[in-house]
């Protein structure tokens, strides 16, 4: 990284041209609304594989999220679709991000967040498997729904474990503060969009990976009028340069830039607390329409770290992006 201990200078993530990035995975049409994104990648050092969960969804008329899908490779870049599922086999109005695990002792865990059929609020899943390619979704369980955590929406979970003990970062939709006709809040199936909530970020932590302990917020969107993340504060992954933890988080200033959030930067020493660093603006951007640059994910190998992330094209549309920067 960049730390310089000599001038007391520590724990400092390396950054990156968002420009200078490679086109991992197109959307399926041009034009707002249609993504390719909301990656959670990993690597595999035993089998010496990638592999990389994302998404693709078009516009709302057209059904929202429509597939998600799990593929694999050898240099990080060059990906094959290994497992895929459509919404209709949730079933779902739509899905996002997915936290992809692998298991200390063995086997691997897949973290779905969509949304309820039946409640129309984002809740979380978690399916088992003993490579990647073969989740059932038909045998995933329950980790959270919003009841659960007495919060309106849970959703796009980031999972690392530390210690032995698994740690999740969840996005969660904050209770109005006045009351709101149920409706409002969840007639369209996703109250993220309405206005009525701030994004959030949560903790839950676990012992197995299977049954999660809610432990409330960790990072909120800041109050007031004319902060550049005062609606949204929703951490996507985190980067460890001893001895501090990097959170880059998808911000932005009011719902009517939800979907086209922009990355900001926060650390912490002890995943519980985390201070921002970007108070007057986004650190990374897209220069293209929104300027959106969202759903960051990252790997750490020896000698570089590779940064997955949702970048706006000039036509309004998003694509998977890849973006490698040498550790020094």
């Amino acid at each position: 990284m960049t730390s310089n201990p000599a001038s007391r200078h520590w724990g400092i993530a390396p950054l990156f041209d968002p420009e200078q990035g490679t086109t991992v995975v197109e959307p399926v049409g041009q034009g707002n609304g249609y993504w390719a994104g909301a990656p959670g990648a990993v690597y595999d050092t035993e089998r010496g594989r990638f592999y990389l969960y994302y998404r693709l969804r078009v516009p709302r008329e057209l059904g929202r999220g429509i597939e998600c899908r799990i593929a694999e490779s050898a240099d990080g870049e060059r990906f094959e679709t290994i497992w895929s599922a459509k919404k209709q086999e949730f079933p779902t109005d739509s899905m996002e991000r997915a936290a992809l695990v692998e298991r200390p002792g063995g086997g691997w865990l897949l973290y779905l967040s969509y949304v309820d059929p039946d409640t129309s609020k984002w809740r979380i899943d978690v399916a088992k498997a003993g490579h990647p390619s073969e989740f059932e979704l038909g045998e995933r369980r329950k980790v959270f729904t919003a009841e659960d955590c007495d919060v309106e929406g849970v959703k796009d979970p980031y999972v690392a474990v530390f210690g032995g003990l698994y740690y999740m970062l969840i996005s969660y939709a904050t209770r109005p503060a006045a009351t709101v006709a149920e409706h409002e809040k969840h007639g369209t199936a996703d109250i993220f969009n309405t206005g009525k909530t701030t994004s959030n970020t949560g903790l839950a932590v676990s012992g197995d990976g299977i049954t999660w302990r809610w432990l409330g917020d960790c990072f909120s969107p800041r109050p007031g009028m004319g902060a550049w993340d005062a609606y949204a504060a929703r951490i996507g992954t985190l980067v460890y340069v001893p001895p501090v933890w990097t959170a880059f988080y998808d911000g932005s200033a009011s719902v009517e830039e939800n979907y086209e959030e922009r990355t900001g930067m926060a650390v912490s020493f002890d995943l519980r607390h985390f201070e921002r660093i970007t108070a007057d603006g986004p650190i990374l951007t897209s220069p293209h329409a929104s300027g959106s640059l969202r759903y960051m994910d990252a790997i750490q190998l020896r000698d570089e770290v590779l940064y997955y992330y949702e970048y706006a094209r000039p036509d309004g549309s998003h694509e998977l992006r890849l973006n490698r920067v040498r550790v020094t």
